[in-house]
């Protein structure tokens, strides 16, 4: 009786273990509405042959990240309204915010994951829905929160072939120089034409793509994380912020609050950088109307007067980023774009917002996908 018992229970493991492994192969699809529709904010300046910036604020959700295919969609869409309106030429730089790349983690998961109510439910079902690539990656987790270091590196290869694949694709086909963004990777850098990943710390980065839809040199890392990601994050040492050619003329990249920094203008000025993209993303719907908290843990730049508390979020980007930064920063123009959208209980706020000549011109309030236009 113990033998047909003993036997009995290893058949039920046997078949729950199976039943498991066939349940995480499952992909289905589920049913996808999304609003393709987008606004143009601000204009700024007069058509010439100069080239223009171009910022889109796109607002997306878990659904959008599915599968490439119904982010491209989405995206195409966007950069499709700005062609109609004769925002897009050779000369254009398009700027997307600062983790479109990272949520590609949740692409190609099961239903259970897109219907979750928290974020912290949603990456429960990442977990149990790839057993094995976790299990992996937090063997070879870093840092301090060793589970959320697992979650970001888990598909981190896949991840980094669609960052590619998608918004190289994206400036290809509609002829355009694009800042895709960010994404976090595990030790992101380009070789032969290819984006690849390493071993080590993950990093906030950004890279720039052609025309040609091939990678313009290496990833820009984040040198100042903020101080909530910093214990899953590493931050780059000390250089200079790279700076590219693109037909529109000389262009550094600041990653969200990287753009913070005095430094970091005048690094870009030595270079000669005449253009400043700053993609950034600010959690929490209605941060951007609440006390804006400093530089969350790193010290202050003795240039910078600003205390704690003393302005809003959105006050303090303002008063922080771009050629706002006036004398310091010699770029003709800047913009800086923001992640919106709801993440499950994850809300984001920003608005985006162009520099030009020591002005800047907001977005506004209104919700939903908006285009900003430079000219140069």
């Amino acid at each position: 009786m113990r033998k047909f018992l003993y036997l009995l229970f290893s058949l039920a493991l046997i078949a729950a273990l199976v039943t498991y492994a066939l349940w995480t192969t499952e992909r289905p699809a589920g049913h996808y509405l999304s609003d393709l529709r987008i606004n143009l904010a601000v204009d700024q300046g007069t058509p010439a042959d100069r080239g223009n910036l171009l910022g889109i604020q796109p607002e997306l959700f878990p659904t959008d990240y599915q599968s490439p295919e119904r982010l491209h969609r989405k995206l195409a869409a966007y950069l499709q309204a700005a062609r109609d309106m004769g925002f897009l030429n050779a000369k254009t730089v398009v700027v997307l915010p600062e983790h479109i790349g990272t949520w590609l983690m949740v692409g190609g998961e099961k239903d259970e994951l897109y219907q979750a109510t928290t974020l912290k439910e949603a990456m429960h079902w990442l977990a149990v829905s790839n057993p094995l690539a976790f299990i992996q990656a937090l063997v070879s987790a870093q840092g301090d929160n060793r589970l959320d270091d697992a979650y970001l590196r888990m598909k981190a290869e896949r991840m980094a072939h669609d960052y590619q694949a998608l918004f190289g694709g994206l400036a290809k086909e509609f002829g355009v120089t694009l800042v895709a963004g960010s994404i976090v990777l595990p030790e992101p850098s380009v070789s032969e034409g290819e984006l690849k990943i390493g071993r080590g710390a993950l990093y906030n980065s950004s890279l720039v793509f052609g025309s040609d839809g091939r990678p313009i040199g290496q990833p820009q890392r984040q040198r100042h994380p903020v101080f909530e990601q910093r214990d899953v994050l590493g931050a780059e040492q000390p250089a200079a912020p790279l700076v590219i050619d693109t037909p529109a003329g000389r262009l550094g990249v600041l990653i969200g609050s990287d753009s913070w920094y005095p430094l970091h203008y005048r690094q870009l000025n030595e270079q000669g950088a005449q253009l400043i993209a700053v993609p950034a993303f600010v959690i929490g719907r209605g941060a951007w109307d609440k006390p804006w908290s400093g530089y969350k843990g790193l010290s202050t730049p003795s240039e910078v007067s600003l205390k704690p508390g003393e302005v809003s979020e959105g006050q303090a980007w303002h008063r922080l980023t771009l050629t706002g930064q006036l004398p310091i920063s010699h770029a003709r123009g800047g913009i800086s774009v923001f992640l919106r959208g709801q993440f499950w209980d994850s809300g984001s706020a920003g608005q985006s917002f162009i520099s030009h000549n020591g002005q800047h011109f907001p977005d506004g309030e209104v919700r939903g996908a908006r285009l900003l236009n430079l000219w140069l």
